[in-house]
């Protein structure tokens, strides 16, 4: 049994059946990539899995969503992996480096995913438009990513940020908030 369905298992996430195909084929495509491009700070694949676990271990919690937007995707954390085991959810993708953004062009074309838009710019230029789910992970603090989700929250969005022990000193106590506790990661889920 792979590290990584062993670690899901062992923290009660149930993915897709096709998931853990997809997403290996993403590891020998982010591996190939991050050697020369250098994508991601995990180098290894037991960091990798762990990035990977971070990543859908909120779908625990998440009510169903349709329209979700990741700012700041990066190598493809958390929105592409959450997009793999969300195949019903629409992601756009938000990623302003031209390198990481062509890497996760890529990985929707060679995964076929429909369900994935990837948007190779600042959060900023994108055009005001509703979405029931925000998600950001290590781009900036709480304050300012309120401040960039703005356009593209309505009555009832869910906003989840990845975040670090320091998300208790950030909150604005006055939101509808709570935060779920991981073992590496606290998860900032905030409704709107």
């Amino acid at each position: 049994m792979s590290q990584l369905k062993q670690l899901l298992q062992q923290n009660n996430v149930s993915v897709p059946e096709d998931f853990l195909k997809k997403v290996e084929q993403y590891k020998a495509l982010l591996g190939k990539w991050n050697k020369v491009h250098n994508l991601t700070g995990a180098k290894t694949l037991q960091q990798i899995d762990q990035f990977i676990l971070d990543a859908v271990l909120p779908i625990k919690f998440l009510p169903p969503i349709h329209k979700a937007i990741d700012i700041g995707t990066g190598a493809g954390f958390p929105g592409m992996i959450l997009a793999l085991a969300l195949p019903q959810t629409h992601f756009t993708l938000v990623e302003p480096l031209s390198k990481r953004a062509s890497f996760l062009q890529f990985v929707k074309a060679d995964l076929g995913l429909s369900n994935v838009d990837v948007k190779a710019l600042r959060v900023e230029q994108l055009p005001s438009e509703p979405y029931d789910f925000i998600t950001s992970r290590a781009v900036t603090d709480t304050e300012m990513l309120l401040k960039l989700s703005e356009p593209f929250c309505t009555e009832g969005t869910l906003l989840l940020f990845y975040k670090g022990e320091k998300v208790y000193d950030e909150i604005d106590k006055t939101l509808d908030y709570q935060i779920i506790e991981a073992e590496n990661r606290h998860y900032l889920l905030i409704k709107r």
